[in-house]
């Protein structure tokens, strides 16, 4: 258009017609801002983050105080090419890349993992492992046929009724614990969370 514009000395309309379009297509100019800001925030919380999608990155940005239509997210979200895109093969650790503090005192951080086994009638069983990991103390073992992000949210409450919540909680990045329960909990209980790689633990079988 510009080019048949400047170069050919056509008039608008006809530079339009040629191509298709109306002159007031051509004239329209986007009033949306370009959301710098938001744009910045997203890809530093994706690059943390790297195995969240943008439903999980709205939740984030939610606890930082952003407002934001999560369709507008979205439409940013592809446009950054953020796509969590599908692991193949063995599993690596994709978690947080910031470092984590070293704990001065009991309470400071905790560490969750699931333990995994089978009876000998074949029925299987998960355990939730709770550590303070500066006193080594182990504040919890849940055991049972299946353990949701719903479930392991008020165990931690049921651990903190008696000694608080802890400043940070690292773990893997399994499906339970990144789920929107366990991300609400984050928020609603100001604890940060460290994700780590998703590497399951098994033990031997017993008998």
């Amino acid at each position: 258009m510009d080019w048949a514009i400047e170069e050919r000395g056509y008039s608008q309309r006809r530079a339009c017609g040629l191509v298709g379009i109306t002159p007031r297509v051509y004239r329209y100019r986007s009033s949306r801002p370009d959301d710098a800001g938001l744009r910045g925030r997203l890809r530093e919380l994706a690059n943390e983050r790297r195995r969240f999608g943008y439903r999980r990155l709205h939740l984030l940005l939610r606890r930082e105080g952003v407002a934001v239509n999560w369709k507008k997210l979205y439409r940013l979200y592809k446009e950054e090419r953020l796509t969590v895109r599908k692991r193949g093969g063995r599993k690596r650790a994709l978690g947080t890349r910031a470092p984590m503090a070293i704990p001065q005192d009991a309470n400071q951080r905790w560490s969750l993992d699931f333990v995994s086994d089978t009876l000998t009638d074949g029925r299987r069983f998960r355990i939730l492992c709770v550590i303070d990991d500066f006193s080594r103390e182990c504040l919890a073992t849940v055991v049972d046929n299946s353990l949701s992000g719903e479930r392991v949210a008020r165990e931690l409450d049921r651990i903190a009724e008696r000694r608080g919540f802890p400043c940070m909680i690292v773990s893997d990045n399994g499906t339970e614990l990144t789920s929107n329960a366990m991300l609400k909990w984050q928020q609603d209980r100001s604890v940060e969370w460290h994700y780590i790689g998703n590497r399951p633990i098994r033990t031997q079988a017993w008998v």
